[in-house]
């Protein structure tokens, strides 16, 4: 009796054993052939992603705005320099005058103060000609940002996913396959509905 039991427990052993390596070695099978890299469908789970670097990139709002703001910089860049070189002419209007000693002491330090006091408003105006840039740096990247998530939101009936993750460089999303990246699909919609929208 004892023997029939260990033989029983041995083959049934075994049965789960081919059974349980049957079914992780086909499983990895069937899913590697159900997905193939190359094609663009819905995952089971419903999630997708997008390269956000290259939507953003090549978006043509994004290459709009920057222009814009490239502008905004250029002139930002030329009133300075005007400023600056009122600042050096002033600068060496007082060195001679007070080389040669066409003016008097009490003249030399009032000039001297109000070069000091025009240095300290030309260094106030480069600050806040940065800080502008920066946050109109700042809005435009929200604003595109903002009109991407819209338009995937708007549209998430034909895209038909749970989620759509945003990956880049030093993102969360590490790796993503290829079969599910809507990037190029994402891009092309947005750069036809902005065109729409710019006429």
């Amino acid at each position: 009796m004892k023997k029939l039991s260990v033989v029983l427990f041995a083959v049934l052993f075994l049965a789960v054993a081919i059974l349980f390596v049957l079914q992780f070695a086909g499983g990895s099978k069937s899913k590697k052939s159900a997905v193939p890299e190359t094609s663009f469908q819905t995952t089971a789970n419903g999630i997708a992603y997008v390269n956000i670097d290259t939507i953003v990139f090549k978006f043509d709002m994004f290459q709009d705005r920057r222009a814009e703001l490239l502008e905004k910089q250029k002139k930002a860049e030329a009133e300075l320099n005007s400023k600056g070189t009122q600042y050096e002419k002033g600068v060496k209007d007082y060195q001679d005058k007070v080389n040669k000693g066409l003016v008097t002491r009490a003249t030399a330090a009032e000039m001297e103060q109000a070069l000091l006091q025009q240095q300290q408003e030309l260094v106030n105006l480069r600050d806040k000609l940065q800080t502008d840039l920066m946050e109109e740096d700042q809005v435009m990247n929200r604003q595109i940002l903002e009109y991407i998530t819209t338009f995937l939101e708007k549209n998430k009936e034909e895209y038909n996913y749970q989620y759509i993750l945003g990956k880049s460089f030093g993102s969360v999303v590490l790796y993503g396959n290829a079969a599910y990246d809507i990037t190029q699909k994402v891009l092309d919609e947005l750069n036809a509905q902005y065109k729409a929208e710019k006429k």
